[in-house]
């Protein structure tokens, strides 16, 4: 066990601690879904498992409770893998390498913690097995693959779920309870390049963009971030105009929910032209450090020679694809008028991939809580690749979950939370995507809230947990249970 072990309470540590071990990217969920089987057995707890691979296990209602509905508890086992580029890691054999920091957090190093949502499966195992609770039917389940597309809550096997109440344990915000989240639907599009020799008279440059925050693609989304993806595509349009720079390959970013933190390409150049490209881009690297002073501290964009390269991408792809990533809105679309301060709509580049057999894919996700805006941000989204000559396809998307204010789970928690801290909780909706919105498509009559421990830097190396709002979590957990 590791020293977060010792931290209070010790039984959601002690779980965290012994999840932080299990490999689960998203996808490849099959050590974790083991685990929760194994759990289940050795505390001689009912469980199944759907076709799907999500996990359902149930604690029977003590007897003073025998009266009480049942409550589901819902978290999601996967985690999103994200590692700084100097760290050597393999997320699917590897266990977490957990820190306790001075200031009272708890982080990984150089990699995702995997507290999202790995410390909300904890508080369900805890509760699950805690033997001095007095506690009504609870039913906690354990969905795979919401980090990547929502598969589990999508495929959710049928009647998995008896109780009249959810607490969804995926929130990152202490003290703020949800009731309403955004949809969400993916827009990718491909480009058809053509490889042509690389003129020898040629300078070759690689820059590199990296340091940057990156996070959430909602609950970030609104904060100033720069994304590398971004940045890259406003320097190489530059070049591409004012030096003839032909471009080899890019690639920045790699989940479709986490706003890039780097990004890199090869080029080259006319020789003649070596000299305007480094006025380029000292000009373009203070305009970006001015442009992002308070919100990223640590871009570091550096540029290098590079040896020949025996490629470049044909003229014509290259040209359209440089306009439609310039061009492509990026960031927050617009803000709620009905919740002040909550994001509407948004859209962020997700990733650029060069893809061998003469592809390029570039992802890019579009958030809202209205239906009718959340389709027209692909639709602009779409249309930008469309004109530039790209192939267009969206994926299913998820549906938001509207909020009920008059839920009497909602009233409970609030009540519950006042009593032990003597302050209010905020109640709000989020920007990101909450698999709540596809439970109440196959269940209509749920009341569900959501609330969590604070985390910070989620879906980055930057991921940490606070440990102080894990007790004030927990708490809130147990009340809320023994008072619905």
């Amino acid at each position: 066990m590791s020293e977060i072990s010792k931290l209070t309470p010790q039984r959601v540590w002690e779980i965290f601690d012994r999840i932080t071990r299990v490999p689960r990217p998203s996808k490849k969920e099959e050590k974790i879904i083991r685990f929760l089987q194994d759990f289940a057995a050795e505390n001689h707890l009912e469980h199944k498992t759907d076709q799907a691979g999500n996990v359902l296990i149930r604690r029977p209602a003590a007897s003073s409770m025998q009266d009480r509905p049942t409550v589901i508890l819902q978290s999601h086992m996967d985690m999103v893998c994200e590692k700084n580029s100097d760290v050597t890691f393999d997320f699917e054999k590897d266990a977490i390498q957990t820190q306790i920091t001075p200031d009272g957090w708890v982080k990984a190093s150089g990699t995702t913690l995997g507290a999202d949502d790995g410390i909300g499966m904890a508080a369900a195992l805890a509760i699950l097995t805690d033997p001095e609770l007095e506690l009504p039917a609870i039913e906690a389940l354990f969905t795979v693959d919401e980090e990547t597309g929502l598969t589990g809550a999508f495929n959710l096997g049928k009647d998995m779920l008896s109780g009249k109440y959810l607490i969804n344990l995926d929130s990152e915000d202490e003290g703020e309870l949800f009731i309403g989240c955004a949809g969400g639907i993916d827009t990718i599009a491909t480009f058809h390049y053509k490889n042509e020799a690389g003129p020898k008279e040629y300078a070759y440059f690689r820059v590199s963009i990296s340091g940057l925050k990156g996070g959430h693609s909602g609950d970030d989304i609104e904060k100033g971030r720069a994304n590398s993806n971004k940045l890259l595509a406003r320097l190489l349009w530059q070049g591409m105009n004012e030096c003839g720079l032909r471009l080899c390959t890019m690639d920045g970013g790699n989940l479709r929910n986490a706003i890039p933190r780097e990004a890199h390409a090869l080029f080259g150049l006319p020789v003649a032209k070596v000299r305007r490209l480094f006025e380029l881009y000292e000009s373009f690297v203070a305009g970006a450090q001015e442009e992002y002073h308070y919100t990223e501290p640590d871009m570091d964009i550096t540029i290098s020679e590079a040896p020949y390269q025996t490629t470049v991408i044909d003229n014509d792809t290259q040209r359209k694809l440089l306009y439609a990533l310039q061009g492509v809105p990026n960031g927050v679309l617009a803000m709620s008028a009905a919740m002040p301060g909550l994001v509407e709509t948004s859209t962020n580049l997700a990733s650029v991939k060069f893809k061998e057999n003469g592809t390029i894919v570039v992802t890019s996700s579009q958030r809202s809580s209205l239906k009718e805006a959340l389709k027209n941000a692909a639709a602009t989204v779409e249309s930008v690749y469309v004109l530039a000559g790209g192939e267009v396809v969206h994926s299913d998307g998820y549906p938001g979950w509207n909020p009920n204010p008059e839920s009497h789970i909602l009233d409970v928690t609030r009540k519950c939370y006042k009593e032990l801290f003597d302050k209010e909780l905020k109640v709000r909706a989020i920007h990101a995507g909450l698999e709540c919105g596809l439970f109440l498509e196959k269940y209509p009559e749920l009341q569900m809230v959501s609330f969590g421990p604070t985390l910070r830097g989620v879906h980055s190396p930057d991921e940490r947990l606070e440990i102080a709002t894990v007790d004030k979590f927990w708490k809130l957990l147990v009340a809320t249970l023994q008072n619905i």
